[in-house]
């Protein structure tokens, strides 16, 4: 199971996540996000990485052109998809595509046969935010079909990664408010005691 760390707002926090085992670190692009960060200092940060770690930068409802050129300056490895983009849309998009969907008890799981071009990535729905609530869904509800083919995020934290390990088993797991101290700031205590868990899950 890999793992991303989204929110990642400075080099300290990307050094420690990428230092602890994080697979992949997403930069978010969302001006109303509380964990904005702009493309320029994303790619300061992106130029002290590992060429080994997955980048990643989120955008909500944001037209393609802006998308690419942003994901051109930061030197990103792919892009995710945080609001209501058409199937269209993603095929204008230069990059790999991550498209999340916000998942409620009323979500009809056929949608994703629109989006056969791109990886799919599952997270809470909030009237309020686009992502970034700390709060689960119904997991139990996902089509066993698809559980292995996602990124799961929404409320994923060292209480219960644990079950997520064993019983949902996504293809990889999505955190950031669960391992912060405040919005855009890490908690490397969080952080360390997250990865002590699954690397004793994954061994």
């Amino acid at each position: 199971m890999k793992v991303k760390i989204c929110g990642i707002t400075n080099i300290e926090d990307a050094l420690l996540c990428e230092s602890s085992g994080a697979d992949a670190l997403g930069f978010i692009f969302y001006k109303k996000s509380r964990r904005y960060i702009n493309p320029e200092d994303a790619n300061k940060i992106v130029e002290k990485l590992s060429p080994f770690t997955f980048k990643v930068g989120v955008f909500v409802n944001e037209n393609t052109e802006f998308i690419n050129d942003a994901a051109f300056k930061a030197k990103l490895n792919a892009v995710q998809l945080s609001g209501e983009e058409t199937p269209d849309s993603i095929t204008e998009i230069e990059f790999p595509v991550i498209k999340a969907f916000r998942i409620n008890g009323n979500f009809d799981y056929s949608v994703l046969s629109c989006y056969e071009n791109a990886s799919y990535l599952f997270d809470s729905y909030s009237p309020e935010a686009y992502g970034g609530t700390g709060k689960s869904f119904e997991w139990e509800k996902i089509p066993l079909a698809l559980r292995e083919k996602i990124i799961l995020s929404g409320g994923v934290s060292s209480e219960n990664i644990e079950y997520i390990f064993k019983r949902i088993k996504p293809r990889a797991v999505d955190l950031s408010s669960s391992v912060e101290k405040e919005p855009g700031k890490k908690d490397g205590q969080k952080i360390s005691e997250f990865f002590k868990k699954i690397n004793q899950l994954r061994r």
